[in-house]
């Protein structure tokens, strides 16, 4: 069956913590790693975790430890038990912007938003230290790496390969224009090998004009992610990559849960647990022979494009943002 990762990037919020709102650490988990509504009611990772194991799922996070920066082992440790506990996996995630609050910055006076803004050896450290903390918080050695805003560049891939990680999945396949400088063409979403680390990319489907949707569970409807992966699989992809958010399916102005997407998720999860030709997995059960170049990814056809599933995304877009912003 068609290999699945469901990869959930699960991180404080710095943004937050920057305007003052989120300088207390457990008030920056609540809104945006467990998302703690006004009733009580949570749709952060405890709730995703209820879904993927209610339908036989595992799902990838991919944590960031560089809030340890600013308050310590214990930021990260909260983070990666429960998910360690459940038998999910654990990769790494990393948000530069937060060196800028940093006391003790392990690049001395150096920050930046992306990855991209720093050296190969720079980029080394920071993924020896990001890693470094989710082992001391009880996770593996990560087999994977995804860079905060996607910004990642050819350095990173190398910087990856000098720390022993073994995949990158920092390439949006369907946004174009954004912060990623990996040398890859837009809507190749073939792993590709690059030196040593496997490129695997987050899926994209054909859009209206030509152009691509990025495969986010906040940018796809429920049926167009069915329909993406049932085409992936009858096309004999070797994987297929998701993304969402810890934060995703929830306001954190008005602390309350965004139930359209949340429906979606719930949706997609019942479908794919059920399917019969896909499977939710991780990195460590892939078993990958990457395409060498950058033209790998050309020979995989995307979902072509369907008025009716962009209209009735449209309408279901118009009434989430209508109620939730």
């Amino acid at each position: 069956m068609l290999p699945v990762l469901i990869t959930i990037d699960t991180e404080y919020s710095a943004g937050l913590y920057a305007r003052g709102s989120g300088r207390d650490r457990l008030r920056n988990f609540d809104v945006a790693i467990a998302c703690r509504g006004k009733n009580g009611e949570e749709t952060g990772i405890h709730y995703q975790m209820d879904v993927f194991d209610r339908h036989g799922i595992r799902a990838v996070f991919f944590v960031d430890p560089m809030p340890a920066l600013v308050w310590g082992q214990d930021a990260v440790d909260q983070v990666v038990k429960p998910i360690m506990e459940r038998g999910h996996e654990v990769q790494l995630h990393l948000h530069t912007e937060w060196l800028a609050f940093a006391e003790n910055n392990p690049l001395g006076d150096r920050t930046g938003r992306n990855m991209q803004d720093f050296t190969r050896e720079e980029q080394r450290i920071l993924l020896d230290y990001g890693a470094e903390k989710l082992v001391a918080a009880g996770a593996p050695f990560p087999l994977a790496f995804r860079a905060g805003n996607y910004g990642a560049n050819d350095d990173t891939l190398l910087a990856l390969a000098d720390c022993g990680i073994v995949y990158d999945s920092s390439f949006p396949a369907g946004l174009v224009g954004g912060d990623c400088a990996v040398g890859l063409p837009p809507g190749n979403c073939m792993p590709v090998s690059r030196g040593p680390v496997a490129e695997l990319p987050i899926a994209a489907i054909e859009a209206v004009g030509g152009g691509y949707r990025h495969g986010q569970i906040t940018a796809l409807s429920a049926w167009e992610m069915q329909a993406a992966v049932r085409h992936a699989a009858l096309g004999g992809w070797p994987a297929f990559v998701l993304v969402s958010h810890s934060f995703e399916l929830f306001n954190r102005v008005r602390g309350v849960a965004n139930v359209v997407v949340r429906r979606r998720f719930e949706r997609f999860c019942t479908w794919l647990g059920a399917c019969g030709i896909a499977r939710g997995t991780g990195f460590a059960a892939l078993d990958l022979d990457p395409c060498n170049g950058p033209e790998a990814g050309k020979a995989a056809k995307l979902l072509p494009h369907n008025a009716l599933r962009t209209m009735h995304r449209m309408a279901e877009q118009l009434v989430s943002k209508g109620l939730y912003g």
